[in-house]
C-alpha cells in the first residue's frame, strides 16, 4: 500500500497494475501473512467486481487466464503457490473441500 492510501485504493490501484482490470472492492475475504526478506506482508484479499479493462498479465507474470472451478481443479498441483492459493480459498470457504 502506498501511504495515506486505503484497503479499497489498494485494491483498485493493484489489480489495474497488475491485471489491467477495473474493479469494484466488495468485502474482505480473508487475510495471510507472507515472510519477505524484510520482514513479514501483511495480505487482505478482496471479492471484486469486475467493471471494465482488458485482462493481462503484470510483469512479474507469465500468462493470465480467467478460470471456473472445473479448470482451477485441474492446474499443476505441483505448484506451491497453486496449492497454497488452493488450501487457503478453501479456508476461507471461497472454494468447496
Amino acid at each position: 500500500m502506498e501511504p495515506g492510501e486505503s484497503d479499497a485504493e489498494a485494491v483498485v490501484r493493484e489489480t489495474r497494475e497488475e491485471t489491467g482490470l477495473e474493479v469494484v472492492p466488495g468485502r474482505l475475504v480473508g487475510s495471510v501473512l507472507r515472510e519477505a526478506p524484510n520482514g513479514v506482508f501483511h495480505i487482505h484479499d478482496y471479492a471484486c467486481v469486475v467493471t471494465g479493462g482488458d485482462l493481462r498479465a503484470g510483469d512479474d507474470a507469465d500468462d493470465v487466464q480467467w478460470v471456473n472451478l472445473a479448470i482451477f481443479t485441474t492446474l499443476d498441483w505441483d505448484n506451491l503457490l497453486v496449492e497454497q492459493l488452493a488450501d487457503t480459498l478453501r479456508g476461507w470457504n471461497v472454494l468447496p473441500r
